[in-house]
């Protein structure tokens, strides 16, 4: 009787150590953004994470079903915690490029931008990328922007951690210039008023646009099914274009 009385009891604790442990493996993904971009993904004044890309990683859980959260992750070493199981996908500004396809995955394009120039109010020897011969010009370190503008003759090129240091350093003189995503640079430029009156765009680096997507590691099916699916779902019920709404992205 003893004997039965523990098998039940095992069988119980057994079983629900098992379903716990796969609601976690089914409900829980963590979306990693480094969270200097604006309107992307930033830091508000209360602290919290914010961001057009923040907001559409809770639109995907809320309409998957899923719990998906995203975490503040420094962009240097961003896809080598992707790669080694830190978080299940990497939310942040990241453009699809063939090298980048050779270790992830990537969802359908949610976004578009350009590499714009950013430089001083009035300044006028700089309106293209081929002016940027001979200037020094800031860019965040890893991103597209960096490598269009390494590519550029000429140019001494400097590397930041955050594209918001390169902003600062062009204002305080030490850069002629700094290229950054479309997107960013206009929310830097046009929609942060400490800088509005202070900095403009000029021109593009490169002419292509860039596609911008969600990442996953290479070979996670399942969750890049997930992804595209609710994406799918989110264009056709007009939640994504609400969200590039609110957030000024055009």
């Amino acid at each position: 009787m003893k004997k039965t009385i523990l098998l039940g009891i095992l069988c119980i604790v057994l079983g629900s150590v098992l379903f716990a442990g796969g609601a976690k493996e089914k409900s829980d993904y963590v979306f990693a953004s480094d969270c200097t971009w604006p309107p992307l993904e930033f830091v508000d004044e209360s602290g919290a994470i914010a961001g057009f890309e923040i907001d559409l990683v809770a639109a995907i859980g809320k309409k998957s079903g899923y719990s998906m959260v995203s975490k503040n992750v420094a962009w240097e070493g961003i896809f080598a915690g992707l790669n080694n199981g830190a978080y299940d996908a990497v939310a942040s500004g990241v453009t699809i490029t063939e090298e980048r396809k050779e270790t992830m995955e990537f969802t359908t394009p949610i976004l578009e931008v350009i590499q714009s120039i950013i430089v001083h109010k009035g300044t006028t020897a700089i309106t293209s990328e081929k002016d940027l011969n001979g200037k020094t010009v800031g860019v965040q370190i890893g991103t597209t922007g960096h490598f269009a503008t390494e590519k550029i003759p000429g140019v001494t090129v400097k590397a930041y951690d955050d594209i918001g240091l390169a902003i600062e350093d062009l204002l305080n003189k030490n850069l002629d210039a700094a290229v950054a995503d479309s997107l960013i640079a206009a929310e830097f430029v046009l929609g942060n008023e400490n800088y509005a009156n202070k900095l403009q765009i000029n021109g593009t680096v490169g002419q292509d646009k860039e596609q911008i997507a969600i990442a996953v590691k290479k070979g996670n099916s399942e969750l890049l099914t997930i992804l595209n699916d609710t994406l799918a779902a989110l264009e056709a019920d007009g939640t994504l274009s609400s969200l590039k709404k609110q957030w000024n992205i055009l």
